[in-house]
């Protein structure tokens, strides 16, 4: 069997042991090499050309950030951001992942021995999943401009909604590792009018009120965190908080969000199966599903239900996504009417609204 060849980034020697050990204890990976800051990781780099990389955010001569924009514009190969959760931390974890990080693992501030002991399957689960990810080299950021509003939003053309669109039409996006960055690319090319949107990205507490307001400043549309009860509206979207779950309902002829401390479902909390099902049951022929670039197959089966009773649902392709899992089982499922690349989604989605709306006004 080939092993999965690992390299450690962090400036504590303690975590560096820690994580060889976790990493060493695997049959299918070895840690070939550790490294105290940046500088020696990219020498290491070169000479053992390892599968996948940890990566720490603050170390000396070069942070992680600088360090993981320079490595994914010249190098790219899967990191794994392994740091302490603080709200900085989350913020600049937002930033990694934005730069080409395939996930991130939250390092405890105390207690590091149990705590990374306590993370160890998560640990080796999301380098594993790092290890058969696609990696594409980065680009330089895209231009940003200000609406009328004064919100930063990326300039980029796109198609515009052509007509009155029922209020009663709602968007359900599901994803997980990759999503952060492709839930961003099909929002930032939505017109402000357009109908609302409802997303569950597989994410711990402490990171979705960060990525809610990275999207808000970058989207034409509203973005913000769900809160229980709230009525939901066009011109908006609401992403399942971090550890809660998160389903629409109905109240009267609005739609409303539930947000519970229900149990996990597929072993996610939230789950894309939690808010696609609610999606099948309150908005049917309303709906629109968009499953993302993700592991495992949360949501697909509930997709299928969304299909079955009406919903019109777009699949991102493989060539596309960081990691195939959840999109493959919604297609194994029966679930897509259409199966995109990445960038096509938002203008194809947008096109079915306009085709729905000229059918409303004849």
């Amino acid at each position: 069997m080939k092993k999965i060849r690992v390299v450690v980034v962090d400036d504590s020697a303690l975590v560096r042991s820690l994580l060889a050990g976790i990493i060493n204890r695997q049959a299918d990976m070895e840690c070939v090499g550790a490294a105290n800051d940046p500088l020696i990781a990219r020498e290491m780099i070169r000479e053992l050309n390892p599968d996948v990389l940890t990566l720490d955010i603050e170390m000396p001569r070069m942070d992680g950030i600088d360090f993981l924009g320079r490595l994914m514009r010249l190098r790219p190969m899967p990191v794994v951001m392994i740091s302490t959760l603080t709200e900085r931390g989350a913020e600049v974890t937002m930033k990694a992942l934005e730069l080409g990080a395939v996930d991130f693992v939250s390092k405890p501030r105390i207690g590091v021995s149990d705590g990374l002991s306590e993370l160890s399957t998560q640990i080796v689960e999301k380098i594993r999943i790092a290890a058969g990810a696609h990696i594409k080299r980065t680009v330089p950021a895209t231009a940003r401009v200000q609406d009328t509003s004064g919100r930063q939003v990326v300039e980029r053309p796109t198609a515009t909604l052509s007509g009155r669109i029922s209020t009663e039409k709602i968007v359900f996006i599901g994803a997980s590792t990759g999503g952060t960055e492709a839930i961003k690319e099909v929002l930032v090319k939505l017109p402000a009018d357009f109908p609302a949107i409802v997303i569950t990205q597989h994410m711990p507490p402490g990171f979705t009120t960060s990525f809610a307001a990275r999207l808000d400043s970058l989207c034409r549309i509203s973005v913000r965190e769900a809160v229980n009860g709230e009525r939901i509206l066009p011109g908006h979207a609401y992403l399942a908080p971090g550890g809660k779950q998160f389903r629409v309902d109905r109240s009267g002829a609005n739609y409303v969000a539930v947000v519970d401390d229900g149990e996990p479902v597929n072993r996610h909390k939230p789950s894309v199966e939690v808010l696609f099902k609610s999606g099948a049951k309150v908005a049917g022929r309303n709906a629109f599903g968009i499953m993302l670039t993700g592991m495992g197959n949360d949501g697909a089966r509930a997709m299928k239900e969304m299909k079955d009773a009406g919903s019109y649902n777009f699949v991102q392709d493989e060539a596309s996504c960081v990691v195939f899992g959840m999109p493959k089982e919604a297609i194994a499922h029966g679930a897509a009417d259409e199966v995109l690349p990445l960038g096509d989604i938002a203008g194809a989605l947008i096109a079915k609204l306009n085709a729905s709306a000229d059918r409303f006004r004849v």
